[in-house]
C-alpha cells in the first residue's frame, strides 16, 4: 500500500498504458478462440491512448521521471528496473499507441473472418506492449529484453499466415537478420558495462551521466580511474549502431524487411509505421552521447546510402506493398542522416511524421488488396491481387480511398502543406549546412539526400499513377465487367484520422518553416552547426521544383501511358531484381555456408561417426578377447591349479594306504628318481 502511495500519477498511468496490451494478451491466451472479436484489444488500445495523452501532456518539456526497483543481485552487483518518462519516451508512448488504434480498429474489418483471428489479437497485443516496454526502459538490460520481445512478437504475426511457404520463409529471415544486430547490441552492452559498471540509461546517457563525465584524449577513455583504449568507445557506438542497421532495415541489413510483407497489411502498417522499423532510431537516439565522430559519420554515410539505394529500388517494383516497404527503408535512411549530423531532435520528427503517413498508405494498400482478392474470389480468377498491372482507374471505383492515398503520398513526396514537407526540408537543410563545414566530399550526403526525394516523388507517384489512373487493367485482361467497392467505413475512418495527422497544422502553425515546429523544441539543438541561409531558401525550393517535374514525367507516363522505356534495359533489371542483393546473398553467404555445413556434415558422419562407430565395434572385440582371456588363461590356470591340487591330494592321500608293499615300491622308486637326477646333473 506503501509503495502505491509513493507512486505518483504520471508513473501510474504510464504503468496502466503499459499493462493494458499485456492484460489483453494474457485474456486473449486463456480465452483462446473465444476471443476473436478484437473489442478486448481495441479496448486496451484506447486506455492506452487516454494514459499516453495525459502522461504526455504533463511531462513534455518538463521535469524528467524516473522510477526504479531492485530487480535482481549478482554478488554486490545490484541490477535495477523501472521507467524513465522525459521528452523521447513519453513522445514515443503517444505515438505507438496513437497510431496502434487506428491500426487496431482497421483490423477488426480487414481480418473479419480469417480462421486464426484470435491468434492475431493475441500477436498484436503483445506486439503493442514489446514496443511500449521498450521505450519505457531505464536499463539498457531491460531494453534488451524488450528489444528481443519485439523481435519474436514481429516473427509471429509475419508469418501468421504460417501455412504459406513464404510466410514462413519471410519470418525465418527477418528473426535471423535481427538475432546478428541483436548481437552488436550485447556487445555494445557488455562494452559499457565493463567500463561504468552499470547499465541504467540515466546514469550513462544523462546530462551529468558518465559518458559525458569520462574523458577521451584520443588515446584513453577514462572513467574515475578506469581506462581503456579509446577505439573501445568507437567500438561500442558501432556495436549499438550494427543493432539498429537491422532492426531499422539499414544497408546490408535491409533485405527481411520487403519479404516481411507476407504478413497482413494491418500488421505491416504498424511495422513501418511506430513500432520496428522504429526501435533502431529510438534506440540510437536514447544513447546519442555515446556516439564519437566516427561513428556519427558511419551512421550518416549508411542512412544516405541505404536512403537511396532503397529509393532507386521502388522504382520498378509491381507488388504494392514492397514498394511502400522500400519506401520505409529508403525514409529511415533519411532519419539516420538527421542521426548522423547530429540532429537527434530532426530524426524524430521525422520518425513522427513518417508513422502518420506510412501507415496511411499501407492501409490504403490494404484496402485497395482487400477488394482485390474479393474480386479473384468472387469471379474466380487467377491472379497476383497485389500486382499493380492488375489495377488501374480505382479513382472511379473507390474515390475516397484515392483521396485518402494522395494525402499520403504528397506527404511522402515531401510537398508543401503536409507533415512530411516539413520533416523532409529539415533534415535537407541541416545536412546542407553540416555539409558546409566540412570537407567537399562530405558534400555527397545532402546531394545523394536530394537526389533521393527526386526519386521518392517519383515512384511514389507511379504508384498513384497506376493504380488509380487509366483504366482497370483487370477488366481489360480478362475481358469482363468487374467492378470494386470502397472498403467498408470502419477501414476508411482510421485512415480519415491519419491522413489527418499527416497535414501540417499537427506539427505548426506555419506550413513552410520548420523552424516553428513544436516538436522540435523538445529536443537538444546542436550548436556545432551554422546557420546558412541561403539553404533555408534554395533547399526547399528545389525540392520542390525538382518533385513537380518528376511528377509530371511520372503523369505523362503512367496516366497518359506515353511511356518511352521499354523496361529491358540493364538499370530497370538492376533495380527490378533490387541491386541482385539478395542473389548476391545468396552465392557469397547462404552457399557458402551451406557448402561449410556440408564439410562439417561429412566430417562429423565420416571421422566422428566413423571413429565412435569403429570403436562401438571394437569393443565387442576386445570384450570377447578378455572374456576368452580370462576363461581360458586365467581361469584355466585357476582351475588347473585346483586339478592338479586335487591329483597331488589324491596321490598324496592314495600312498597312504597302510600297506607295506606299496611303502616299499614308493621308496624303491623315489631312489631310482633321487639316483637318475644325480647321475644326470652330475
Amino acid at each position: 500500500m506503501s509503495l502505491l502511495n509513493h507512486i505518483s500519477l504520471n508513473v501510474f498511468l504510464s504503468l496502466m498504458v503499459l499493462i493494458a496490451p499485456l492484460c489483453a494478451f494474457m485474456a486473449t491466451v486463456f480465452g483462446g478462440r473465444k476471443i476473436s472479436g478484437g473489442l478486448l484489444a481495441v479496448t486496451a488500445m484506447c486506455i492506452s491512448v487516454i494514459g499516453s495523452i495525459v502522461v504526455f501532456v504533463n511531462v513534455w518539456n518538463g521535469e524528467q521521471i524516473h522510477e526504479q526497483i531492485t530487480w535482481f543481485t549478482v554478488g554486490a552487483n545490484e541490477f535495477k528496473a523501472g521507467i524513465i518518462l522525459n521528452n523521447l519516451s513519453v513522445l514515443m508512448m503517444v505515438l505507438i499507441s496513437v497510431v496502434g488504434l487506428p491500426v487496431h480498429i482497421y483490423s477488426v474489418f480487414y481480418m473479419k473472418g480469417d480462421p486464426g483471428i484470435h491468434r492475431y489479437w493475441m500477436y498484436l497485443s503483445l506486439f503493442c506492449f514489446a514496443m511500449l516496454a521498450l521505450v519505457m526502459a531505464d536499463s539498457l538490460l531491460l531494453m534488451y529484453v524488450c528489444w528481443e520481445l519485439v523481435g519474436f512478437a514481429s516473427y509471429l504475426l509475419i508469418g501468421f499466415w504460417f501455412t504459406k511457404e513464404a510466410a514462413i520463409r519471410a519470418n525465418k529471415k527477418a528473426f535471423l537478420i535481427n538475432r546478428i544486430g541483436d548481437l552488436g547490441f550485447l556487445i555494445g552492452i557488455c562494452i559499457l558495462y565493463s567500463q561504468f559498471q552499470t547499465l541504467d540509461v540515466e546514469l550513462l546517457f544523462g546530462e551529468q551521466g558518465f559518458i559525458n563525465q569520462a574523458v577521451n584524449d584520443g588515446v584513453r577513455w577514462q572513467f574515475r580511474g578506469a581506462s581503456v583504449p579509446a577505439v573501445w568507445l568507437t567500438l561500442a557506438g558501432t556495436a549499438f549502431f550494427m543493432g539498429a542497421m537491422a532492426k531499422s532495415a539499414q544497408f546490408p541489413f535491409h533485405i527481411w524487411l520487403p519479404d516481411a510483407m507476407e504478413g497482413p497489411t494491418s500488421v505491416s502498417s504498424l511495422i513501418h509505421a511506430a513500432t520496428m522499423v522504429a526501435a533502431g532510431v529510438f534506440m540510437l537516439v536514447r544513447i546519442s552521447p555515446l556516439f564519437d565522430a566516427t561513428v556519427l559519420l558511419m551512421i550518416g554515410s549508411i542512412g544516405a546510402f541505404t536512403a537511396f539505394m532503397a529509393a532507386t529500388i521502388a522504382l520498378t517494383q509491381y507488388d504494392i506493398k514492397k514498394i511502400l516497404a522500400f519506401s520505409t527503408i529508403s525514409q529511415l535512411g533519411f532519419m539516420m542522416v538527421a542521426i548522423g549530423i547530429g540532429q537527434y531532435g530532426v530524426a524524430m520528427f521525422h520518425l513522427v511524421t513518417h508513422a502518420f503517413f506510412k501507415c496511411l498508405l499501407f492501409l490504403a494498400a490494404g484496402a485497395i488488396i482487400h477488394e482485390m482478392h474479393h474480386v479473384r474470389d468472387q469471379n474466380q480468377l487467377d491472379f497476383d491481387p497485389q500486382d499493380i498491372r492488375n489495377m488501374g482507374g480505382l479513382r472511379k471505383y473507390m474515390p475516397k480511398t484515392f483521396r485518402l492515398t494522395l494525402i499520403a503520398a504528397l506527404a511522402l513526396a515531401g510537398l508543401p502543406l503536409t507533415a512530411g514537407y516539413l520533416s523532409k526540408d529539415a533534415i535537407l537543410i541541416y545536412a546542407f549546412e553540416w555539409a558546409e563545414w566540412r570537407s567537399n566530399i562530405w558534400m555527397i550526403v545532402p546531394v545523394s539526400l536530394l537526389l533521393t526525394s527526386a526519386l521518392t516523388a517519383f515512384y511514389i507517384a507511379r504508384l498513384v499513377f497506376k493504380v488509380f489512373y487509366g483504366k482497370f487493367r483487370l477488366a481489360l485482361n480478362y475481358q469482363k465487367t468487374i467492378a470494386l467497392y470502397e472498403a467498408p467505413v470502419g477501414m476508411r475512418y482510421p485512415m480519415t484520422f491519419l491522413a489527418l495527422c499527416a497535414l501540417f497544422p499537427l506539427f505548426s502553425y506555419n506550413p513552410l518553416v520548420f523552424e516553428n515546429v513544436w516538436l522540435l523544441n523538445g529536443f537538444d539543438k546542436t550548436e556545432a552547426l551554422q546557420r546558412v541561409n541561403i539553404y533555408h531558401t534554395v533547399v526547399p525550393a528545389a525540392v520542390n521544383s525538382i518533385s513537380i517535374i518528376v511528377i509530371f514525367v511520372a503523369w505523362r507516363w503512367y496516366a497518359r501511358l506515353k511511356y518511352p522505356l521499354k523496361g529491358t534495359g540493364v538499370f530497370f533489371k538492376f533495380s527490378l531484381n533490387q541491386w541482385y542483393l539478395d542473389a548476391v546473398y545468396h552465392k557469397l553467404i547462404i552457399k557458402v555456408v551451406k557448402w561449410f555445413s556440408r564439410i562439417l556434415y561429412a566430417f562429423d558422419r565420416t571421422f566422428v561417426d566413423g571413429l565412435v562407430d569403429k570403436l562401438g565395434r571394437a569393443i565387442p572385440l576386445l570384450a570377447n578377447m578378455v572374456e576368452w582371456v580370462d576363461r581360458k588363461l586365467v581361469d584355466g590356470v585357476v582351475n588347473g591349479a585346483g586339478t592338479l591340487s586335487n591329483i597331488l591330494g589324491d596321490t598324496f592321500r592314495n600312498a597312504k594306504s597302510g600297506r607295506v608293499q606299496q611303502y616299499l615300491f614308493s621308496m624303491f622308486l623315489f631312489f631310482l628318481i633321487i639316483l637318475f637326477l644325480g647321475i644326470s646333473f652330475f
